[in-house]
């Protein structure tokens, strides 16, 4: 159909890539994620579902989306989670609907998951980005997982534990970003997360 002269034909939107990002405990993930949003709130992040109870002042369907553990299994078992895991006695997911119809409309989504997650969503969709954030240092990344003071010895030695596996895994991304600067990393995940 011809488009009159001084109009424009409305293209649909392309769809985007999902970007994931992952890395260890204390890197600073969180932190970055929120900046993000904060300069770009178009970037769409997902809302996982959990089986543990909200936090005092948390919204349903805003931090996370609450159920019970028989809701959590049949999610998974009927297909609808992209991933989900396990952590500290809670299951945690990301319902695989929403990301999808975000993809299609061409908003660029972004997870912020763990390692196990990561690996399901690349097992689940193949052209999945994903991004590992990375601390300066082993020196660095201690002493911010230390320096919290919030929990125990054995907690922290556990995070650290851990922390040396997720680290081992950085060559299974598409990348790594190093967490030096929040505002110069956030700058960075914001190249990959609009990229065609």
């Amino acid at each position: 159909m011809p488009v009159e002269p001084g109009t424009r034909a409305s293209r649909p939107s392309q769809p985007r890539r999902l970007t994931v990002l992952s890395g260890p405990s204390g890197v600073g993930k969180s932190t970055v994620v929120k900046e993000l949003r904060r300069r770009h709130p178009e970037v769409w992040l997902s809302v996982s579902v959990t089986t543990r109870t909200p936090r005092p002042g948390e919204t349903d369907g805003v931090e996370y989306h609450f159920v019970d553990s028989a809701e959590f299994e049949r999610l998974i078992a009927s297909g609808e989670l992209l991933e989900w895991a396990e952590f500290a006695g809670n299951r945690y997911g990301t319902p695989r609907a929403p990301v999808v119809q975000r993809l299609e409309a061409g908003q660029p989504v972004l997870l912020e998951i763990e390692l196990q997650g990561a690996r399901q969503v690349r097992g689940n969709m193949s052209d999945a980005f994903l991004v590992f954030l990375a601390p300066p240092s082993w020196e660095e990344l201690v002493r911010r997982l230390t320096g919290r003071g919030t929990e125990s010895p054995e907690v922290v030695q556990r995070r650290l534990d851990t922390a040396r596996v997720e680290l081992a895994a950085e060559k299974e991304f598409d990348t790594t970003l190093v967490n030096t600067s929040v505002h110069d990393v956030c700058d960075e995940l914001l190249t990959l997360v609009v990229a065609p």
